[in-house]
């Protein structure tokens, strides 16, 4: 059976952001996602929430989203792009974009792994950014390798994997305090449309 869901449409349940049927992300939490494709999936991510999106890089990486393949995705509009010239910053601005409540979803790129405590800290301020607003935020920080912030809520691994000339991706869900390790294949149609190939 194949499932086919609209790309655009806003599909949460109670304190969770639904990525795909199957798939979801518990709102006020940090995730990490990893692989060749993290930023594709932060991008899949953005595109179920309203609102600003905001995006934390370091100055010091030369590699940045270009506005165009992301309107595959999501409207690069939504997005606030901060960069900061210390490592240590980003998870400081991570944590005060969290905790103000301003944005459904906030994004660190990151160039190594967090400390348990920090990870500690930016749940805690994804908790309290709920309390002034509509939406509990969730926080998503992209890692490289194969990922292995400790602490983190769940865990997940994204890869190209291109089937029948279609763009397509292999995501793993390789940590989560809740479901099992799974793996869907994941095929983008047309521009609106997502579908998890069976």
């Amino acid at each position: 059976m194949q499932i086919i869901l609209d790309k655009l449409h806003q599909n949460s349940t109670r304190n969770h952001i639904m990525l795909l049927e199957g798939i979801a992300l518990k709102q006020g939490r940090l995730h990490e996602c990893a692989g060749r494709a993290r930023r594709s999936f932060a991008l899949m991510l953005a595109s179920r929430t309203k609102g600003p999106v905001v995006w934390i890089s370091p100055s010091y990486i030369p590699d940045r989203l270009n506005p165009t393949g992301m309107r595959r995705f999501v409207d690069p509009g939504r997005f606030v792009f901060a960069t900061t010239q210390r490592k240590e910053d980003i998870l400081w601005s991570m944590e005060e974009a969290l905790r103000s409540g301003s944005a459904p979803l906030v994004i660190a790129d990151l160039q190594y792994f967090p400390s348990l405590t920090s990870v500690r800290r930016l749940h805690l301020a994804a908790e309290t950014g709920g309390k002034f607003a509509s939406t509990t935020p969730i926080g998503l920080l992209l890692t490289p390798d194969k990922g292995g912030a400790q602490g983190v809520e769940t865990r997940w691994m994204l890869q190209p994997n291109t089937k029948n000339n279609h763009l397509g991706w292999s995501l793993s869900r390789i940590k989560a305090r809740q479901a099992p390790p799974a793996t869907w294949q994941i095929v983008q149609t047309a521009k609106t449309f997502w579908q998890i190939a069976a």
